[in-house]
C-alpha cells in the first residue's frame, strides 16, 4: 500500500493573514532533569493543513465534531489547474464526476469563485481540498466558504500536493475531536493503490 503524506507541518507553515503564529514549548524535559519530555503547543486551529467546519463562517453552524466522517475518508480526485479563479463553468467542464471529493493542485495559486462553490454543491460533492491556504482569497469575504459549508461540503485547506500527480486516490484526513471548534488540524494522506477487504456482518 503506497501512502502519500499531503500534510504541511504546523510549526513551519506560514500563518494565513494575521493569524497568530504557532508556538511549541517543553513543560518538562529530560535534558533539563525531568523524567520525561512533555510538550505544549499554542496555535490557531487554521495553521497548517486543516479542515473547516460550518461554524467557521456560519454563526449557528455545526462544530468540527458535527462534520460527517464520510466526507473526509473515501475516494477522491486530484485536479491540477493553473493560477486562476475557478468558476462554476470551469467546474462543470473540467472537474471529474467519478469521485465526490476533489483536491485542487495549483501551487497555492487557484481559488474558488462563489459560482464554483454553487456548482460543486449542485453536483453533489462532499469535500473540496486545496493546496492554497484558503479555498478563496481574502477579498472574497467568505462567500465561497459559506456556500460550501451551508451545503455540507467539507473544506480541506493548505494541503501539500507538490509530489502528487493528477488522478484518483483514496483520501484519509480525519480532524481531531474538539467540541465547539470551528476547525481542526488534520494529518491528510492519500493512498494510491488501495485495496479493502469486506466480510459478512453478523
Amino acid at each position: 500500500m503506497k501512502i502519500i503524506d499531503i500534510s504541511r507541518d504546523i510549526l513551519s507553515c506560514e500563518p494565513f493573514g494575521d493569524d497568530p503564529a504557532p508556538r511549541f514549548a517543553r513543560a518538562k524535559s529530560i535534558e533539563k532533569g525531568g523524567e520525561y519530555n512533555l510538550g505544549l503547543i499554542s496555535m490557531c486551529l487554521h495553521n497548517g493543513t486543516h479542515l473547516d467546519a460550518p461554524l467557521h463562517f456560519i454563526e449557528d453552524g455545526g462544530d468540527i465534531n458535527s462534520v460527517d466522517p464520510q466526507a473526509f475518508i473515501g475516494p477522491c480526485a486530484v485536479v491540477e489547474v493553473a493560477e486562476m479563479i475557478i468558476t462554476g463553468a470551469f467546474v462543470e467542464e473540467y472537474f471529474p464526476r467519478n469521485a465526490k471529493r476533489i483536491l485542487i493542485k495549483s501551487k497555492g495559486k487557484a481559488f474558488l469563485h462563489e459560482s464554483a462553490a454553487d456548482q460543486l454543491a449542485y453536483l453533489g460533492y462532499e469535500l473540496v481540498g486545496t493546496d492554497a491556504p484558503s479555498v478563496e482569497p481574502e477579498e472574497f469575504n467568505g462567500r465561497a466558504h459559506r456556500c460550501l459549508l451551508q451545503n455540507n461540503i467539507a473544506v480541506l485547506e493548505n494541503l501539500d500536493l507538490e509530489k502528487v500527480e493528477s488522478g484518483n486516490y483514496f483520501l484519509i484526513a480525519p480532524p481531531l475531536k474538539i467540541s465547539g471548534a470551528e476547525a481542526s488540524p488534520v494529518r491528510a494522506m492519500l493512498i494510491s493503490d488501495y485495496i479493502f477487504w469486506g466480510g459478512n456482518n453478523k
